[in-house]
């Protein structure tokens, strides 16, 4: 399918490998850097998703987001585990949780950006009841992302669990990130804590981006 991710947030905490290790499949590995597994509360506008030769949906192809995901690999190839991902569309979190097997939740959702600020909300209703409430401000351009950065945000693939548990994964492709730092206003939260983690501590590595479109290939057998 193809989509676009759109004034997107990075929230990212350090945590102990075995802590997120133990929330994982068997077969998936929690990928570090610099000693730590990292969490992350990505916030962002899901816009415009198409099939092959189908024409974007106006309204079930575009809502809000937000996901919380962590780091791994499995022989050595790099992807993202989803814990959760919150939309206030319905029909989209069931079709995504058939399809790609990604745990896809529905509620109550809102993501805005003003010229210096991204304003985030969710209340989920289903399968489960949590909340999430984000203001950030949006800093400089980054113009020579760290090493850090480029882990955060270059994953060219997702891992999920299947049939009979069998892990899946599906390729993903886009252009280069535009980042930005940017700094917490308000953080009250508890979709990470919903995950089954620990409470996060320490400080945040906080970024933004205008966005990129998205490719995502046809999940299959990891």
């Amino acid at each position: 399918m193809k989509q676009q991710w759109r004034d997107l947030a990075y929230i990212h905490w350090r945590y102990d490998p075995k802590e997120v290790q133990a929330l994982l499949p068997d077969g998936i590995e929690v990928d570090t850097f610099e000693g730590s597994a990292w969490v992350g509360l990505i916030p962002f506008s899901m816009r415009n998703i198409s099939f092959p030769f189908i024409p974007p949906v106006p309204y079930f192809g575009s809502f809000p987001e937000v996901n919380v995901r962590t780091y791994v690999k499995r022989n050595g190839v790099p992807g993202v585990w989803f814990f959760s991902l919150d939309v206030n569309r319905l029909i989209p979190a069931f079709f995504a949780r058939a399809t790609y097997f990604i745990p896809y939740c529905w509620g109550k959702a809102s993501h805005k950006k003003t010229e210096t600020k991204l304003l985030t909300s969710v209340t989920r209703r289903w399968p489960s009841r949590s909340s999430s409430r984000i203001e950030l401000s949006i800093g400089e351009r980054i113009e020579s992302p760290s090493e850090l950065a480029h882990f955060l945000s270059a994953r060219w693939g997702l891992y999920s669990k299947g049939f009979y548990g069998r892990l899946r994964y599906a390729p993903v492709d886009h252009e280069q990130w535009e980042l930005y730092s940017a700094s917490i206003d308000t953080l009250n939260d508890n979709l990470v804590t919903a995950a089954g983690l620990s409470a996060p501590a320490g400080e945040a590595h906080v970024m933004c981006s205008p966005g990129v479109s998205v490719r995502i290939g046809k999940p299959r057998r990891a």
